[in-house]
């Protein structure tokens, strides 16, 4: 499982004209599923995700968790997260998982990662055309993968 996570002043997610997430300040999260991707990914990318300290304290270093400044967070699936690029112009996606096995990862991700800070956190819609805007603060991006553990 990988993720991109990003510090965000604001962001929303966009289906068909129609806003159905959207924050102020918190986390950006895109979410990436593969075949091999287990429970355990997901515990630890959650974990990681609700600790990480990448927002300012009052000395403006990087000490506080999206929950220490009770921050909201937007989920995102996104397959081409996997995108293959050694061989050719056009990635393949062959790594990234088919619907019918990531939609319960990513379902049980967000249901895991909303126990984890205790609030709800906002979502697009998995498989749909969606238009991601965001206001990254910083900027501050970070890629983590589940099977690397980094």
């Amino acid at each position: 499982m990988r993720v991109v996570i990003q510090r965000v002043s604001s962001a929303s997610v966009t289906i068909d004209n129609i806003i159905v997430a959207s924050i102020e300040k918190g986390l950006l999260v895109l979410v990436g599923i593969e075949d091999a991707d287990m429970q355990e990914d997901i515990d630890w990318l959650v974990a990681k995700i609700a600790k990480i300290r990448i927002f300012g304290d009052e000395n403006n270093v990087m000490n506080l968790s999206v929950q220490d400044i009770d921050g909201d967070i937007i989920v995102v699936s996104q397959f081409t997260l996997h995108a293959g690029t050694k061989k050719g112009n056009r990635p393949s996606y062959i790594k990234a998982s088919k619907p019918e096995i990531a939609i319960p990862l990513y379902e049980n991700f967000v249901r895991k990662l909303e126990t984890e800070i205790g609030k709800k956190v906002q979502t697009g819609e998995f498989g749909a055309d969606m238009k991601v805007a965001l206001l990254n603060d910083g900027p501050v991006t970070i890629v983590m993968d589940s099977k690397s553990k980094e």
